[in-house]
């Protein structure tokens, strides 16, 4: 008898991811490699399949991360339910597969006692013979507020933990639900499109961060968990009415879902999809668009600007900004809006102060943006 149907659904998912990672891996190497080494011998691939039959008889693995060609693949673990089936779903496909699996958990130093349970989660996922496996405590800061700073100090953590051990991709146990929360968010700061495309299933440098359980509810993952006897632990500040989060979580949806039926879940992450597909599309437009409205100098010219399409024309004079050294977190709409003024509104504005010391005005015709 085969796995349970939600344990089956996240091998699916992260077996899918694991296939995307080996091929990127391969055709990068391929594309490194020099010509006569490319004509390797068919007997390498073979000995990758050894080595992954090795592992799956229960061998030990510490023989993979000796081989050059084998790509290691992280787990982004807190403990809870949606990372631990995530890295259960990992340790399992890995062994099947040329991939070395390893886990890494964030203590943020929020709560008492977290340095202990960061320990605990080390030995869980050592236990499921990942390797390496570390914690690494951070400091959070302040800035845009305690949701934000976590998020930052964590991301950051990964980044470097990804950089110390050569991981080709980094796994998230973000689901469907977190992505219906991501996208009403996003509605409620009014950010555009962009932002309710929610989270991608792959983002971070060279697509480094991996989201395989997007399309899976968060129900099916903690099912997944109760199944396996997986110990998971349930972070109290995903119930805390004072994160914006949890109470999206615990009353906005569960009151949208009340007064419109169910199937919001699916629809929110059914529109994240639609507008990523939308967004992407208009920014390819606009990388078009902003070589044709430049002259000679490369200084953009408000007559060329002022034809475009204003998602168009937006997306230039954002990626200007962030070219001439504004902060891409810290330019919202509104500033977005007075720059278009310049283009559209013309009478006579001074110099616009933007995030990080830039400034845009306009002076004979064209857009000057500068850092003051």
């Amino acid at each position: 008898m085969g796995p349970h149907p939600a344990v089956a659904a996240i091998r699916l998912a992260v077996r899918r991811v694991l296939h995307d990672v080996l091929t990127e891996f391969h055709r990068h190497a391929d594309h490194d490699r020099p010509a006569d080494a490319a004509r390797r011998p068919a007997h390498a691939a073979r000995s990758r399949s050894r080595y992954a039959e090795a592992g799956a008889a229960g061998s030990p693995r510490t023989a993979l991360p000796e081989r050059p060609d084998t790509p290691l693949v992280l787990v982004a673990c807190s403990g809870g339910a949606d990372s631990m089936a995530l890295a259960s779903a990992l340790a399992f496909e890995a062994r099947k597969l040329a991939v070395r699996a390893g886990g890494i958990t964030v203590d943020h130093n929020l709560q008492p006692g977290s340095g202990l349970r960061a320990a605990e989660v080390v030995t869980r996922l050592t236990a499921m013979d990942l390797d390496p496996v570390e914690a690494v405590a951070v400091h959070v800061g302040r800035e845009g507020g305690p949701e934000a700073a976590a998020r930052d100090a964590r991301y950051a953590a990964l980044d470097a933990a990804a950089e110390r051990h050569g991981a080709a991709a980094v796994l998230l146990g973000h689901t469907r639900d977190d992505q219906a929360e991501t996208v009403l968010l996003g509605l409620a700061r009014g950010s555009g499109i962009r932002s309710l495309s929610g989270m991608a299933a792959a983002s971070g440098p060279a697509g480094r961060y991996r989201r395989p359980f997007l399309q899976l509810d968060r129900q099916a993952v903690r099912k997944a968990c109760l199944v396996q006897s997986l110990p998971v632990w349930d972070d109290p500040h995903n119930i805390d009415p004072a994160y914006t989060r949890s109470r999206l979580r615990h009353e906005g949806l569960p009151a949208l879902e009340k007064a419109l039926g169910k199937g919001v879940v699916e629809a929110l992450a059914r529109t994240a999809q639609l507008s990523r597909d939308d967004a992407d599309a208009l920014d390819t437009w606009a990388a078009q668009a902003e070589l044709s409205v430049r002259d000679e100098t490369g200084r953009l010219e408000c007559a060329k600007l002022y034809v475009l399409p204003p998602a168009v024309r937006r997306r230039v004079l954002r990626r200007a900004l962030i070219e001439a050294g504004a902060p891409a977190g810290s330019l919202f709409a509104r500033h977005l809006e007075e720059v278009d003024r310049l283009i559209t509104g013309w009478r006579g504005q001074r110099a616009i102060n933007l995030p990080g010391r830039v400034e845009a005005m306009r002076q004979g015709g064209r857009l000057v943006i500068r850092q003051s």
